[in-house]
Order: structure tokens, then sequence, then C-alpha cells
């Protein structure tokens, strides 16, 4: 049975799991993009997701979590200073997950995760009047 086990093991041992996750969301940071598997895209949305909550708290406590699930100053500067002021306003759902087809030689599906205030593309229309919001 499944109780309990929200999280994807990805094939590898915990504690390569986790330096995986926290690379890639250091990635994610500095790119705001990035192109993976879907499983590996999944666990990096429910790695960063919550890290991307407290950041909107700018306090010591979640600036020490922060940077014990990241291990890079970098990553945690440009998350507190840049990003969080951009997510303030958004409840949630700060990453989009993009399918974009099968990898040509394993055939593991891919897909492209980026933050949702960092893509322009999908906004340009709207800010110049000619793109009207559905209902």
């Amino acid at each position: 049975m499944r109780h309990g086990k929200k999280n994807n093991h990805l094939g590898v041992k915990s504690s390569h799991r986790k330096s995986m996750l926290s690379n890639m969301a250091f990635s994610l940071i500095k790119n705001k993009r990035i192109m993976t598997t879907l499983a590996k895209a999944k666990a990096l949305r429910n790695y960063i997701e919550p890290l991307l909550t407290k950041s909107k708290k700018n306090t010591i406590h979640y600036r020490r979590i922060i940077y014990k699930n990241l291990n890079n100053k970098q990553s945690v500067l440009e998350l507190l200073e840049k990003i969080s002021s951009k997510i303030y306003n958004r409840t949630g759902g700060y990453t989009r997950i993009i399918k974009t087809g099968f990898r040509v030689g394993d055939s593991s599906e891919t897909a492209i995760i980026e933050l949702v205030d960092y893509n322009n593309h999908y906004y340009k229309n709207y800010a110049a009047g000619s793109l009207k919001i559905p209902l």
C-alpha cells in the first residue's frame, strides 16, 4: 500500500536526491527556467515551492532554513532580494511545468520548469491590451 509516501525517490539514494534537488533549485533560481525530465520537475516543484513561500517573510529563521536547503549564498540572496519581491502578492503556484515531449536517447518525458512571474512571453500581448482574459 502507498499510505503516506508523498515523495518520488527518483531511483537514487536519499543523499543524492537531496543534493540533486538543491542543485536544481539553485539553477532554477539563477536561470528562472530549466529543462529536465518530468519526474524531476515535479519533485523540484514540491521542493522549491515551500522555499519560495518562506522567502516572502524575510526573517533570520527563514533565511537559515532556506540556506540549509540551498547551500549557496548567491541563490539565497537572489531569492530573498529579487524573487521574493516579485512573488509577494501571489498566494501560491510560483512554478509552471510545461511538457516538451520525449528525449531521443531513452524516451523519457521531458519538461521545462520555470518561475511564473519571470516569463514575459505569456504577458507581452496582455500588457499591450490586445489579449483578453478568458473567464
